[in-house]
């Protein structure tokens, strides 16, 4: 772990104290010859690992692990994130995209009109075609007259479906997934047990820790029975399955609370999608050995 020294300079805890600080082992321009070093710091266990390997040019990000038991237990220890899902570039345009399909994909129109041919009356013809000085018209339900009909109006019910390719889909949840953390609106629980069914527990613990007025909670098992009692009357904590978990809903909230089981979940889930696809040929084949058209003649 690496931190800010008082004198400025970096400093590795755990290792002895600062190398090169004013309290360190190593005396510099204002420090003591006969001043014992600073007491190392702990360092915090690692109480999950990534669950899918991670490539060797890439290292897993980090996080808290924090506790829902009490409003003050925030630092159980860290976890290893994949950096394929919760570090990958973010892309504003996948974002958006895959955020209005999931508002119109399930959208229907019912909007419709009446054409000329369904308004009521209108059979003859309202006065002779010439004579009168009067335009020319054949029935007094034309869209030119009111109360007539309705000319290119919508016809419904309408669908809006269309489909977005499971590959932007998958990005849109990793680069989701990847704003959360980097706006420190991500936050890793063990579980989700609450020692209360009380709704004012939530919502001081949500006062407490700063997770603003929507939250997000995500467990890949069933719901322990305290948190669903207590989040059921109140508008501001939502939960959700991981397997339901979507773009729209991770913008709608402003914190995420995942377990480490979901954390699992999700990281097998969506590199899984990045491996599905194989390829025509083996990439471990060179090019000579592909099979070649036959020659003419």
């Amino acid at each position: 772990a690496i931190a800010e020294g008082r004198g400025g300079t970096k400093c590795e805890l755990g290792l002895g104290g600062c190398r090169g600080s004013r309290n360190g082992p190593n005396t510099g321009a204002g420090g003591r010859a006969g001043k014992p070093p600073a007491p190392a710091l702990p360092l915090s266990p690692v109480l999950r690992s990534c669950s899918v390997p991670v490539p060797s040019h890439l290292s897993p990000v980090q996080a808290w692990v924090e506790s829902l038991r009490h409003p003050e237990d925030t630092l159980r220890g860290l976890t290893d994130l994949h950096p394929d899902v919760f570090a990958v570039t973010p892309r504003l345009d996948i974002l958006h995209t895959v955020a209005t399909w999931q508002r119109n994909y399930k959208r229907i129109s019912h909007a419709s009109v009446r054409s000329r041919a369904e308004v009521r009356g209108g059979g003859r013809k309202p006065w002779r075609q010439k004579g009168s000085g009067r335009a020319r018209h054949g029935s007094i339900r034309s869209p030119l007259w009111r109360g007539g009909g309705i000319a290119h109006g919508p016809r419904g019910p309408t669908s809006y479906f269309y489909m977005v390719p499971m590959r932007v889909r998958v990005l849109a949840l990793k680069v989701a997934l990847t704003v959360k953390l980097m706006q420190d609106d991500l936050h890793v629980v063990d579980t989700l047990e609450v020692p209360t069914s009380d709704p004012r527990y939530l919502l001081e613990l949500a006062r407490v820790r700063r997770w603003g007025q929507s939250v997000l909670m995500v467990d890949v098992n069933e719901f322990p029975e305290n948190i669903s009692a207590a989040a059921e009357g109140l508008k501001s904590i939502t939960l959700i399955p991981a397997l339901g978990l979507n773009v729209h809903s991770l913008l709608k909230h402003r914190t995420l609370v995942l377990t480490l089981g979901a954390v699992t979940f999700l990281e097998q889930r969506l590199l899984w999608h990045d491996r599905r696809f194989s390829a025509l040929y083996p990439f471990s084949l060179p090019y000579r050995d592909l099979p070649q058209p036959p020659r003419a003649g």
